[in-house]
């Protein structure tokens, strides 16, 4: 039954993913359509072709490798300053242009001089660009705010998870009471394990978040109102100051840092809440502020993955993940011992983070990625908006076929990482608990 889930897991990860990349690229080919460019091919996947299908004047497909995809659309690039696209020179990074160059004219059909990708108005380019990535963050959105509004997400809540005996400081990092330790104020004051903490000194708390800063700012006499058995009572205690975690300014905890703040000695018991819309956007921003940072991060990351590839390292949870990776945690997810609803969603909130990656990750201002195509665009309205102000001759469109010897430099990067990737993945997978 294990094995079953498993494949079941990955099986279905892949779906998500041909699904994600067909979205994303729709989105390329729905603009590009609107604004008249000619798009002889729509292919979800690499490689061999699988099974296509002309409508119109585009072939529709899939290829055999699920790891991308895209849409070919006639004149990517200007032609060179002869006019010409068959120009060919001996010099490596020249040739590199130039065939980009000719691959951006393939098919040329007459009466596509007036269809081509380069004569298009940059914002017109830059919709184009940015379409497909954007498909991504709209799906990513539409299932992380369903999952979080329908189903929730773990949510420590006001009431009493449990009772700590004694007063410890947090950065000793013990569990077990030592002799002289002071028994800690909720212990004294009969707080219990399932309390429901509804007011502190005298005020109603809203939510944890609320309680957790309220108690911390206090030293001394308080009071602590509860629910227990269906009826309210009324606790009195004296909290302590102690060592305690710090947090950031949006609350969350800074691992490793410590400060003196008031303490009650409880811990808050975790429970499946369903978030309204505004909670799920706050999170939704959170998780695009952590993947904006972990994308930047990726490079520092990489000796440790090598370690733990090809050393004895450990794999950290925070460690990239790519594709291989990503359908074996589907596995796992499958094969939870949890109720149908967790594993759902947890497998949806899976395919939402890919998504999420994909947008983040196609929006870095680099080529052959929609970022660098979108930087292109923006840098030649710069330039011919400048031109204008300063009455000059219009430079006419920006050639991104220069940059290619630098995206062949950049693709090359991609290649490498992907496949330490995948080692990683096979030898030292990410697992979850």
């Amino acid at each position: 039954m294990t094995i079953l889930l498993t494949v079941l897991g990955i099986a279905l990860f892949a779906v998500g993913l041909l699904f994600s990349i067909a979205w994303h690229e729709l989105g390329h080919l729905s603009t590009a359509k609107l604004f008249g460019i000619r798009v002889p091919q729509y292919m979800v996947g690499f490689g061999p072709t699988i099974w296509s299908r002309h409508k119109g004047e585009t072939e529709y497909g899939i290829k055999a490798i699920p790891a991308g995809g895209y849409i070919r659309m006639i004149g990517m690039f200007p032609p060179g300053a002869d006019g010409r696209v068959e120009a060919r020179s001996t010099s490596p990074w020249r040739g590199m242009i130039e065939d980009a160059r000719s691959a951006a004219f393939e098919e040329l059909r007459p009466g596509d001089e007036t269809r081509l990708f380069y004569t298009r108005k940059p914002w017109k380019r830059v919709i184009v660009m940015f379409a497909g990535p954007f498909m991504n963050l709209v799906l990513a959105f539409v299932i992380f705010v369903g999952v979080m509004m329908s189903f929730g997400t773990a949510t420590q809540t006001t009431t009493v998870g449990g009772v700590q005996k004694c007063v410890i400081d947090q950065s000793e990092n013990r569990d077990t009471c030592a002799k002289g330790d002071p028994v800690s104020p909720a212990q004294r004051a009969g707080l219990l394990k399932g309390d429901k903490i509804v007011a502190f000194n005298g005020v109603p708390v809203k939510d944890w978040a609320d309680l957790s800063n309220r108690i911390r700012d206090t030293i001394g006499p308080a009071t602590i109102t509860v629910e227990r058995a269906g009826q309210e009572r009324v606790l009195k205690a004296t909290l302590l100051e102690n060592g305690v975690a710090a947090k950031d300014d949006d609350g969350e905890i800074i691992p490793g840092k410590f400060v003196p703040a008031g303490y009650l000695g409880f811990a808050a018991s975790t429970e499946i809440v369903p978030q309204t819309f505004g909670q799920s956007l706050d999170r939704m921003g959170d998780m695009i502020e952590n993947g904006a940072e972990a994308i930047i991060s990726l490079p520092a990351k990489i000796p440790d993955l090598w370690d733990a590839t090809f050393g004895d390292g450990e794999r950290k949870d925070d460690s990239p993940v790519g594709v291989v990776g990503a359908a074996r945690i589907s596995g796992e997810v499958l094969n939870m011992d949890a109720p149908t609803e967790n594993i759902i969603a947890t497998f949806l909130m899976l395919l939402a983070g890919f998504n999420l990656s994909l947008f983040l990750f196609n929006m870095l201002p680099l080529l052959p990625l929609d970022g660098g195509h979108i930087a292109g665009a923006l840098w030649e309205s710069v330039r011919r908006n400048i031109a204008r102000l300063f009455r000059r001759p219009d430079p006419g469109p920006f050639d991104v076929a220069k940059l290619m010897p630098v995206a062949y430099v950049v693709a090359g990067i991609f290649i490498c990482f992907t496949l330490l990737v995948l080692v990683a993945d096979i030898v030292n997978p990410v697992k979850i608990s």
